[in-house]
């Protein structure tokens, strides 16, 4: 699920807990855990609501002030039904962040993540991993559009490959763009070992 930037603080800190949107079909299931630039949330329920049912308690857990503001924000089609997304923030560190610190990489881990890629590569229809990886790394906090259009890309579907490569603790985002993290930069130093041998 997506936040605008001014939940993040109340995410954070535990305040908004509640958040509703109009879908043709829910976007969030019970129990999924979330990644927010607020913390982490998991999911407690989804459910339909009419939005003339909507408490002014919810509004102000949904991070408005009033019930009329929740109203006035949301968005897309008034035939779509609303649902109410209850959730909770997770304490603890994000284990992607733990992942990503590693500064080593073993001989299986290795082999488990060049096998990972080379599946991802063969999914896309060619060598795109290490491609991006390599490009990420001489072009730390370059902008995303312009990364993917230097590898003739769509935008969307290049944010979309690199969540997947930060889901392997490879890249860190940054507010514009990305950067290696630790395992990537040692992971790229390891291959780079295994291709010399």
């Amino acid at each position: 699920m997506l936040f605008e930037a001014r939940f993040w603080p109340g995410i954070a800190d535990g305040s908004i807990t509640m958040a509703f949107r109009r879908w043709k079909q829910p976007r969030a299931v019970a129990g999924h855990v979330h990644r927010t630039p607020g913390g982490r949330v998991t999911i407690d329920s989804v459910a339909v609501v009419d939005p003339g049912a909507i408490s002014g308690v919810e509004a102000r857990l949904a991070g408005y002030e009033t019930l009329d503001a929740l109203t006035a924000a949301l968005k897309g089609d008034p035939g779509l039904p609303v649902y109410r997304v209850a959730f909770h923030r997770l304490d603890g560190p994000d284990p992607r962040d733990e992942l990503a610190a590693q500064e080593a990489v073993s001989a299986d881990e290795l082999r488990q993540i060049t096998d990972r890629l080379l599946r991802w590569d063969r999914g896309l229809g060619g060598p795109w991993t290490v491609q991006t990886l390599r490009l990420i790394e001489s072009k730390p906090g370059c902008r995303a559009g312009d990364l993917a259009a230097e590898l003739g890309r769509e935008t969307v579907a290049f944010k979309t490959d690199v969540r997947k490569l930060k889901a392997l603790g490879l890249t860190i985002s940054l507010e514009t763009g990305y950067r290696l993290s630790p395992r990537g930069v040692a992971f790229l130093n390891a291959l780079d070992t295994e291709r010399r041998q």
